[in-house]
């Protein structure tokens, strides 16, 4: 009997104009050339990174399986049934790390569920790095992902995001569209203390890369253009 492969989670960089090799671990080159068979969120820039990152075997004799919305149980069952032959297979996000705000979190819950074998590996993670970079609470914090859409409703829970910042003393994260960036930024520098920090961690790792903190008094002053740029919002005491 094959003994089972493994499920390996691979970073990728946090966008097009990164330098794989500041921020990709060259162990993640050596073992994307011991795998042919991903489940990626999407399949033309999954193949790209893994050409930019230096995979050796030609691209059309890799086996990609889509994961996105559309992606049903069964369709990921099937993705991992190589496994049960002692093949590895990769999962690859769009963006920074796979499971961490990202469908990939599914594979995963179901890899555990039948006893195989997942290994995270090094790689940028947005939401870490913007906490690092903030100066705001590292031991306590939450990731709230996305806000509502609607005005009325994104208002209160920016409100309650404050809130909870103010009284447990504990880092709240959040992202928006980047297209919807300056909406939300509105709605933060309108409705939060003035004395209430704010870090605005823009393009991590890029060389566009933008990272600050200052007061919601003091960003009132000089509100920076992130339209269209990925950010993390961080709110603090």
């Amino acid at each position: 009997m094959n003994p089972k492969g493994i499920l390996y989670l691979i970073p990728t960089t946090l966008g097009e104009t990164a330098e794989t090799a500041d921020v990709i671990p060259i162990k993640i080159n050596q073992i994307i050339n011991t795998i042919d068979e991903y489940i990626v969120e999407n399949e033309k820039t999954a193949r790209h990174y893994l050409k930019k990152i230096g995979i050796v075997k030609p691209l059309q004799e890799i086996i990609l399986h889509p994961l996105n919305q559309h992606t049903g149980s069964v369709d990921l069952s099937s993705y991992l049934k190589s496994i049960s032959l002692g093949k590895n297979i990769g999962v690859i996000s769009e963006a920074g790390c796979p499971g961490v705000a990202d469908p990939g979190s599914e594979v995963v819950r179901l890899a555990h569920a039948n006893n195989i074998k997942v290994v995270p590996l090094v790689g940028p993670s947005s939401i870490l790095l913007a906490l690092m970079a903030s100066g705001f609470n590292g031991q306590s914090f939450t990731f709230n992902g996305y806000l509502p859409k609607e005005r009325g409703e994104r208002i209160k829970k920016i409100k309650e995001l404050e809130k909870t910042a103010h009284q447990k003393s504990q880092t709240q994260l959040f992202i928006e569209t980047p297209y919807r960036n300056m909406h939300i930024l509105d709605d933060v520098l309108s409705n939060c203390d003035s004395k209430t920090r704010l870090c605005i961690a823009c393009d991590i790792t890029l060389a566009t890369e933008f990272i600050k903190t200052k007061s919601i008094g003091e960003w009132k002053k000089q509100i920076p253009d992130i339209a269209k740029r990925p950010t993390i919002f961080l709110i603090y005491k």
